[in-house]
């Protein structure tokens, strides 16, 4: 998904020459002290044409990486050693002490967890499992959704097929409910595998990519995708259908709810359970308000249409479901990981270059691709300039978010702490956006913190090894990454995309007027199998593709630390100016009538 952003052209001050001739300052009184206007910032400034590149860097970078590589060890302690990290759950908060003593163990300084504010309830998923009881007995493949609670030990009902098209289906079910374990939510088909499920990008993917905003470097033969708005219309129709389902499911007694996992990427979501969002019978689950009361699970599709295709043919079905979860506290909070290898330049040491990526993940796999693949390159990146005991001019700075999945909370709130924040719009969006997305909102006020960040670099679309960047169409950026990948041409990064990319951390940063940037990766088996699916685990990792990325990472943290100008910015945002820049030229046709000013309207 591409997200567009606009923002206007800002103003700069230039700076104003103080000196004059000796003979002047004898001919004229002194004038009155002026105070004098800033320098334009290096960062809106002119960047120089040629890069100042240290090739020695590079080659020492590459061996420690390749030769001496931790990756893996890093991959192997956190999806396995650890498991499932959903945010505000226990093995979330053993997943940031680990990062924290860890990064601290490999020689970083500061390290520390950063408090974002309250997430909501704390959960954890103990077992969970299914069986037809008659007419055939038979093991049921599913698992709880997130924030589900718990049956009273085992239950047993007959289902209640309710494909919840449209209301009528739920008329049909009054007063035939109770006791009952409801089917929730239409079959669907499962299509035939007819391309690979796992991919590269290929060298006219690639190309494509460095073309102009199009959707771009997808899958062959894909079909079109509704947009953003289409999308979020259909959710608020289920979410308004649902909402009257539990209310019915409530008031009759049902005992259990089982929703049908959805598909992957051409077709890859076959034997599979997807379990995120999309299985949540509520917007905002975890928040105890919001808390859905009847035990409730995702089941693999198969089965699923097993047991839906039985009730449509009139056949009873007995199911014996047993959902076994935990809530571990109704107001947790969520945290991030930090921390650094400070500057040794006098004069640039107090500004920061930042990596990343998010540290959480949904839980019916154990969030190795999504995002430990992402976390752990950041780690072994940082691991390696450590190992060669470099000094940076700059400050460089790791962060781990949690919360990504649920709305990027942890970087937004970290961005928010540090660098800035929008006033509320004086016309409010009421497009239903996710808050990331939005272009309606008041001035931006932005911290000390705001002019001192160099960049973000993130990454978060699975194993895959890095093919080049993404801009979010900072043009001034594109010729300095391009000369920074040329010597790294050999291990496949060669691409520059203007385009902007969505539904990760970096947004945080580029949307307040920051350089925060994700890396184009190859696509793998992620959105087919991986991505938030129970396939998520650590034997979908490729280690030679980890070490390259850690490797292109840890350049790319090296070259901004050193560069005596600071990174470029696009165009400082200002939302608030969007209603005015984009009104139309008034009294534009000719002889029209003009209409009196309306108002009512903005």
């Amino acid at each position: 998904m591409s997200v567009r952003r606009s923002s206007t052209v800002a103003a700069f001050a230039v700076l104003l020459s103080l000196t004059c001739s000796t003979q002047a300052q004898k001919k004229k009184p002194a004038a009155p002290e002026a105070a004098a206007e800033k320098p334009t910032p290096s960062y809106y400034g002119p960047q120089p044409t040629t890069e100042d590149i240290d090739l020695n860097m590079y080659a020492r970078i590459r061996e420690e990486g390749m030769q001496h590589g931790k990756v893996m060890q890093f991959g192997d302690a956190l999806a396995n050693g650890i498991g499932p990290r959903l945010t505000g759950s226990p093995n979330m908060a053993k997943a940031n002490a680990w990062t924290r003593d860890t990064l601290t163990a490999i020689g970083l300084s500061n390290a520390h967890l950063e408090d974002w504010g309250e997430f909501g309830m704390g959960w954890q998923q103990i077992n969970t499992w299914a069986r037809m009881v008659s007419p055939d007995p038979e093991p049921l493949w599913l698992q709880a959704a997130p924030w589900s609670p718990a049956t009273s030990g085992p239950v047993t009902g007959q289902i209640a097929y309710i494909p919840l098209t449209d209301a009528s289906d739920l008329d049909k079910w009054k007063g035939k409910l109770k006791g009952r374990i409801v089917l929730l939510g239409a079959m669907r088909p499962t299509p035939d595998i007819t391309e690979p499920l796992f991919t590269r990008y290929t060298d006219a993917d690639l190309k494509e990519m460095e073309t102009a905003e199009e959707p771009g470097g997808g899958r062959r033969n894909a079909a079109p995708q509704p947009t953003i708005e289409q999308r979020l219309a259909e959710r608020a129709r289920l979410q308004k259908l649902r909402q009257q389902a539990m209310k019915l499911f409530m008031d009759e007694g049902v005992v259990a709810i089982i929703t049908p996992t959805r598909d992957g990427g051409d077709g890859g979501g076959t034997g599979i359970i997807f379990d995120d969002n999309g299985a949540n019978l509520a917007r905002d689950a975890q928040k105890p308000e919001n808390a859905v009361k009847i035990p409730n699970a995702v089941m693999m599709i198969e089965h699923y249409n097993r047991l839906a295709h039985m009730s449509e043919a009139h056949v009873p079905v007995t199911l014996e479901v047993n959902i076994d979860t935990k809530i571990t506290g109704e107001h947790e909070h969520g945290f991030d990981t930090v921390a650094e290898i400070p500057g040794t330049d006098p004069k640039l040491k107090d500004q920061v270059v930042m990596v990343g990526g998010h540290l959480d993940s949904w839980i019916s796999g154990t969030g190795a691709t999504d995002n430990g693949a992402g976390s752990i390159v950041a780690m072994e990146a940082v691991r390696i300039l450590k190992a060669l005991d470099l000094k940076p001019r700059r400050t460089i700075r790791i962060a781990l978010w949690s919360g990504e999945e649920q709305g990027l909370y942890g970087s937004q709130g970290y961005v928010k702490n540090h660098f800035g924040a929008f006033a509320e719009p004086a016309h409010p969006d009421t497009s239903g956006l996710p808050a990331f997305m939005r272009r309606e909102r008041g001035p931006l006020t932005t911290t000390k913190e705001w002019e001192t960040l160099d960049a973000y670099y993130n990454l978060d679309n699975g194993t895959g090894k890095i093919r080049g960047v993404y801009t979010q169409q900072n043009f001034p950026i594109g010729p300095i990454f391009a000369q920074w990948i040329a010597p790294l041409k050999d291990l496949g990064v060669t691409t520059i995309s203007y385009r902007n990319t969505g539904g990760t951390d970096h947004l945080s940063f580029d949307a307040v007027g920051l350089p925060g940037f994700q890396y184009i990766q190859d696509p793998m088996d992620y959105e087919t199998r991986t991505h938030h699916s129970d396939m998520d685990t650590f034997d979908r990792l490729h280690q030679a593709d980890l070490e390259q990325a850690a490797i292109v990472e840890a350049i790319f943290l090296w070259n901004t630390s050193q560069r005596d100008a600071m990174m470029p910015r696009k165009p400082y945002p200002h939302p608030e100016l969007e209603h005015q820049l984009n009104a139309p030229i008034p009294n534009l046709y000719p002889n029209a009538e003009v209409p009196p000013p309306d108002n009512a309207k903005h």
